[in-house]
């Protein structure tokens, strides 16, 4: 009995196999007639009008590829903006892994501008070297910042990055002893959670800091430096990925809470100004940082994209008339292949200059002014990797940030998905399902470990050139290869200058 019982349920359920595997078949052919007609008859796309129903997958494939072309289609030095090489650096680092490899480098040393140290014979002994020491930003401020770090946080705003990766960057930020920049979308308890340093970047259009009319308001900005934790004040003139344009929300990604941190309406597209209405010459600029200097007592300095030294002679020539007090606290400069999460195509392609020419540009600039030693120099762009930063220490510059490569620290994996709420890892959108798979404890350490990581090796590449810390690395340590084929040194592509303006010492 238990036999036949159980030969006639299988008979039944394969029955009803078959009924359903019919069914299901009927519906795909259905569903497939159908797509063949509206392909065949809409009058858009070429491609599915001339091969209905199969003209579709090339779409998914299109999509596919952003995610799979780094895998099996790109060499290890060839994918943008940041290749395979590049990415894998930055992953071992946060996960404080392996950082050496076998059988010698895959970069290639002989194209025009690449970049090598210059090893000293007599290399600094692990016992000699020292670390960099901290660093006083704003020197007549009643509130000076000494900066602990040579390497800090760049502008990322909370909206375009993830609730759960503004919390870990914070953590890992205050436990690597680096700053951590709000971005323009203003500050948010999520950038104080870490407990650490934070610089707040105001924006064009004034975010968390705002009247109803688009203006600064004093009493925001008092309130918002009140923090013990907000140790600076960035005035955003222009960002690498889009100079001349402001900051681009998109709708989905303003949520209630960004709405109220920000002072503008939920799931609006939130575009700033391309400029500060109330800021159009170098005196309006001095007014400005001047002006939040005083309500604040802390450091102020500004940010922007470089292009002309027009604008910098005159805003030095306006810092004379006023005395050197009155000059920004810092400088922060951003190279034109910088990154964002929404920006235009032709301002993100041509509109700029990379760091490789505004850096030596902007020093030179404050050096004959005699304005370095007030001006501290801060740039980013592209700095993922030791040699980048070690670059910028060389040159000068006082401060190297990244946005980039803690984004890898925290797990972002280049699907260039950060403007359309869709993204894989959880970095850059308020999706709840999306941002599960960012755990903020794990990431913190890998943001710790990342910056750890990154400046003992700008460490041991001034090791190598015989100096005991990494800002002792000067031009003179570099030599950068021509279009000959041949190696420059770095100190004749851009000489040290002198002061042709006397002015007294700090």
């Amino acid at each position: 009995m238990m036999e036949f019982g159980f030969m006639a349920f299988a008979k039944t359920a394969l029955n009803w196999i078959g009924l359903i595997f019919v069914l299901g078949l009927t519906l795909l052919l259905i569903a497939i007639v159908i797509t063949y007609i509206i392909d065949k008859t809409q009058k858009k796309h070429a491609v599915r009008r001339n091969f209905p129903v199969i003209g579709r997958f090339r779409y998914w494939f299109e999509h596919l590829g952003e995610f799979f072309r780094q895998y099996f289609f790109t060499l290890d030095r060839e994918e943008m903006p940041f290749n395979r090489a590049e990415r894998s650096w930055a992953y071992r680092a946060a996960k404080n892994v392996s950082r050496t490899l076998a059988f010698g480098s895959t970069r290639n040393l002989t194209p025009t501008g690449t970049v090598m140290f210059l090893n000293d014979q007599f290399p600094t002994l692990e016992e000699n070297a020292v670390e960099s020491e901290a660093l006083l930003i704003g020197p007549y401020c009643p509130k000076p910042y000494l900066a602990p770090s040579f390497f800090n946080i760049s502008g990322m705003s909370y909206g375009a990055l993830s609730k759960v990766a503004v919390q870990a960057l914070a953590k890992g930020a205050a436990k690597a002893g680096c700053w951590i920049n709000t971005g323009e979308g203003g500050l948010s308890p999520h950038h104080l959670s870490g407990g650490g340093d934070v610089v707040f970047q105001i924006g064009t259009a004034k975010y968390g800091v705002r009247n109803d009319d688009g203006t600064l308001s004093d009493e925001k900005l008092i309130e918002v430096c009140s923090h013990d934790q907000v140790k600076m004040v960035e005035l955003k003139l222009a960002q690498g990925a889009k100079p001349g344009k402001g900051g681009i929300l998109p709708g989905r990604k303003v949520t209630e809470e960004i709405a109220q941190i920000r002072h503008i309406p939920a799931g609006e597209d939130s575009i700033s100004p391309n400029g500060h209405p109330e800021i159009d010459n170098v005196s309006d600029l001095l007014d400005m940082i001047n002006h939040i200097r005083d309500l604040t007592g802390k450091p102020v300095g500004f940010k922007t994209v470089i292009g002309t030294d027009a604008f910098l002679f005159d805003l030095c020539e306006e810092i004379h008339k006023r005395g050197i007090k009155s000059a920004p606290d810092f400088i922060t400069i951003d190279s034109a292949d910088g990154g964002s999460g929404a920006a235009p195509q032709p301002l993100f392609d041509y509109v700029g200059l990379t760091i490789k020419e505004s850096l030596p540009l902007v020093l030179s600039v404050l050096q004959k002014q005699g304005l370095r030693d007030r001006v501290k120099v801060i740039c980013s762009g592209k700095m993922i990797n030791p040699s980048g930063v070690a670059w910028a220490l060389a040159m000068g510059a006082d401060f190297a940030l990244s946005a980039r490569g803690f984004m890898f620290a925290l797990g972002c994996i280049q699907a260039l998905q950060c403007n359309k709420n869709t993204c894989p890892t959880g970095v850059t959108t308020h999706d709840p399902d999306l941002q599960k798979g960012l755990v903020v404890p794990d990431k913190a350490e890998r943001v710790y470990h990342y910056h750890k990581n990154l400046v003992k090796a700008v460490g041991v590449i001034a090791h190598s050139c015989g100096v005991t810390e990494p800002r002792g690395l000067k031009r003179h340590h570099v030599r950068v290869v021509t279009e000959t084929g041949l190696s420059t040194p770095l100190d004749k592509i851009h000489p040290y200058q002198e002061s042709s303006i006397p002015t007294k010492k700090i």
